[in-house]
């Protein structure tokens, strides 16, 4: 078997396994955030939404449901290979796939395909969901389709580095608990930037989950608090270099050994 057809075999089998890992558990990994969303969507839209009326030229519901999409991809492609990963770590399994002939790029690419995949099937379904509560319609589906795939694709690559870092179980929420969420929750969500005062704009602009957020909300509506062009450009980059972080990582073999 020459070494191309060895590392398709490894990456199918690490995608499969991915896969079948949160499909198993399905109650656990794809039911939650479907439910915590409608209660997003009951609370936020419903009730709060009819006290606030539009945004963005859009009713509040529609305005809130590309970002609570985005928060439902960026949670779960970052939890899936965060769990996945240190999982293979405290179970010692990470390291025979280390010492194999594998590239590090296949073990890379698999486990992020699967984190990218769990991301895309929450973000599907809580949008399908999101159809039961208001009207959506793709202003531009290259755009949205790009961004959701980057997102997700960044948000597997930081849980990797995650996994790789975090030496107990305590490590691996630490991140998600007071960097992820805050951003999440700050990312123009719920609401735009254009509310704040100036300063608060500007400060705004340094949190990344609003550049993916409001590139999202773009694809799906056609509004903006930010240049397309720059929230794109920022994820394509940061994708980049992310990637061959994670790389470098694997192939020094730091924090895979206890």
């Amino acid at each position: 078997m020459s070494e191309l057809s060895a590392n398709l075999v490894a990456l199918n089998t690490i995608v499969y396994r991915e896969i079948r890992r949160f499909m198993r558990i399905w109650p656990q990994t794809l039911l939650p955030p479907a439910i915590t969303m409608v209660l997003y969507f009951v609370i936020f839209g419903n009730l709060i939404g009819r006290q606030i009326g539009g945004m963005g030229g859009f009713s509040y519901m529609q305005y809130i449901v590309p970002g609570l999409i985005m928060m439902s991809v960026i949670t779960n492609s970052y939890g899936n290979v965060v769990s996945s990963f240190f999982g293979a770590k405290f179970q010692r399994s990470i390291e025979e796939l280390m010492v194999s002939p594998v590239s590090p790029h296949t073990i890379l690419v698999g486990y992020v395909l699967g984190g990218v995949l769990r991301g895309l099937a929450v973000g599907l379904i809580v949008t399908l969901l999101s159809l039961f509560f208001t009207d959506l319609q793709v202003h531009h589906l290259g755009i949205t389709v790009l961004v959701v795939v980057l997102t997700a694709t960044i948000f597997s690559l930081l849980g990797f580095v995650n996994a790789v870092f975090a030496r107990n179980f305590d490590d691996i929420s630490i991140i998600p608990t007071f960097v992820l969420t805050p951003l999440t929750y700050l990312g123009g969500v719920f609401d735009s930037i254009n509310l704040l005062p100036p300063i608060w704009q500007t400060i705004s602009l340094a949190n990344p989950v609003l550049h993916m957020v409001n590139a999202f909300r773009y694809g799906i509506l056609g509004v903006s608090d930010i240049r397309i062009g720059v929230a794109i450009t920022f994820m394509l980059v940061s994708t980049v270099v992310l990637y061959f972080c994670c790389t470098r990582l694997l192939v020094s073999g730091r924090g895979m050994r206890s």
